[in-house]
């Protein structure tokens, strides 16, 4: 069975910091990861290779610090990675990410499922798991939180399905698909595991191939500036206007609060 893991590369968020008086974010200079999300959906993938055999392959666009970013996959287990760093890559939109990594998906052939975060941690617009399906007419599923591989004597050349149970806040869904198929993850549906030492050295020695454009058959018209679907308006911090009071005794700063809420339109009296 082969499992390809999208992978995206994301800032650390925790590190953004606002520029007070354009209220700009600042991420020039900052760290690269991946998203939860992301680490679920490859744990999850190494946990069926170990239980049933395959193949996992890590698959992520992003600048070229992926370079040093991918080797985290390698070492929680991915067997190989493959990496699509050019400028034109990184200039697109959702559509545009989703026709590189369908076109990079094809290239590799063989799969039998992918598996990616629901959502990414940076943008959480949940576009490109049903993009990416529909560009390669599969069946998706999203806000999984289970996955089970349905086997038929525990043998993977004999596999049809999966059963996966997604969350939909109100309820529960069990869902049966049949392969290859594209899965959607949230951050429950496990634990990532975190590489040993041995498992990170080991991970340079890995297979880790860099495509471009010309790699995928993918044209200037169908990335980038040229082929953006989304105009973004504004990156900027929303505008908090802080009153600067300071209550010193609890009991009466309640009241005051209360009080100038009321005044504020805020809460009714």
């Amino acid at each position: 069975m082969n499992i390809i893991v999208c992978m995206k590369q994301v800032i650390d968020l925790e590190q953004i910091r606002i520029k007070p008086k354009t209220r700009e974010p600042v991420i020039e200079g900052l760290p690269f990861l991946f998203g939860d999300f992301e680490k679920c959906a490859l744990e999850e993938a190494v946990r069926i290779k170990e239980k049933h055999g395959g193949k996992v392959t890590a698959l992520a666009v992003g600048s070229p610090k992926l370079r040093d970013t991918i080797k985290e996959a390698l070492a929680i287990g991915a067997d190989e990675a493959i990496i699509l760093i050019e400028p034109i890559f990184q200039d697109s939109d959702a559509m545009g990410s989703a026709r590189v990594i369908a076109k990079a998906i094809e290239k590799v052939g063989e799969y039998d499922l992918i598996l990616l975060g629901d959502s990414s941690a940076d943008e959480y617009s949940g576009e490109i798991p049903p993009r990416i399906a529909e560009l390669l007419d599969l069946p998706q599923v999203g806000f999984v939180r289970e996955i089970e591989v349905m086997t038929d004597n525990d043998q993977m050349t004999d596999t049809k399905k999966v059963r996966v149970v997604r969350d939909m806040e109100d309820a529960l869904e069990v869902v049966e698909m049949a392969l290859p198929a594209v899965v959607g993850v949230t951050s429950e549906l496990n634990t990532p595991r975190l590489a040993p030492l041995s498992a990170i050295l080991k991970a340079s020695r890995k297979p880790l191939n860099e495509w471009g454009p010309d790699d995928i058959g993918a044209t200037a018209d169908e990335l980038g500036p040229k082929a953006l679907v989304v105009e973004v308006l504004s990156n900027l911090a929303p505008i908090q206007d802080r009153k600067g009071i300071n209550y010193q005794d609890v009991e009466e700063g309640v009241a005051e609060v209360v009080k100038a809420l009321q005044q504020e339109g805020v809460l009714t009296q």
